[in-house]
């Protein structure tokens, strides 16, 4: 049995989810958002590369980061909100791996890395409207170093949170579905609907990781 992992919160997002401004506001409250524990797809597939230069995006809190850095990854962690920077940095310094990690605000839609690249690439639980998710899969595959790898994680639209709104369920996704996204010439090493059982509220829920791996060849 899996916990409720670092991306999963106690409550639903509200409508404006996918803006900062809602984030800087959830993130600004003294309670964690978020279990603080790295998340499992992240653990399974970064647990079997050589740690080199690691980039999350929409890192929130900052639980994936600071689990790479303590794998031995230079971690850089992306986020929209200032706050939820403020906090990942924060913790990362609690945790005894601040000089292993870099931080950056930028929103993921507009994401582009300037020709700096990365050994792996990741990023979890992201759901832009209308399937923008995409397009980010898009952007984030430019930042792919020669032999690295990107790992794209979200939520199944059919596994779980029945108490969605429809907008909501709409900007799930499957793996399947991230593929037009994935630049001709990369690798695809995983396309899968990864069952789980989770804890929310004391209660276990079955839900799905929709998972995406892709190397660039080098």
């Amino acid at each position: 049995m899996s916990h409720e992992h670092q991306h999963e919160p106690t409550a639903e997002p509200g409508p404006d989810y996918f803006e900062s401004s809602s984030w800087e506001e959830r993130y600004a409250g003294p309670e964690s958002v978020w279990s603080g524990d790295a998340n499992p797809q992240l653990v399974a597939e970064a647990g079997r590369l050589t740690p080199g230069t690691a980039l999350d995006v929409g890192c929130g809190e900052g639980g994936d980061v600071v689990w790479l850095a303590r794998q031995g990854w230079r971690a850089t962690g992306a986020d929209f909100s200032a706050n939820g920077l403020a906090r990942a940095a924060r913790h990362a310094e609690e945790a005894g791996v601040g000089e292993r990690c870099d931080w950056w605000q930028v929103d993921a839609r507009s994401f582009d890395p300037a020709g700096r690249t990365w050994d792996l690439v990741t990023t979890h639980f992201l759901h832009p409207p209308d399937h923008g998710i995409v397009e980010v899969t898009r952007r984030l595959a430019g930042a792919v170093a020669t032999g690295g790898h990107l790992l794209v994680v979200g939520h199944s639209p059919h596994a779980h949170h029945t108490q969605l709104t429809d907008s909501h369920r709409r900007a799930m996704w499957t793996a399947e579905e991230l593929l037009p996204g994935v630049p001709d010439g990369f690798e695809v090493l995983v396309v899968e609907q990864r069952p789980r059982v989770a804890v929310r509220d004391g209660h276990e829920l079955e839900i799905q990781d929709s998972t995406l791996l892709v190397r660039r060849p080098g």
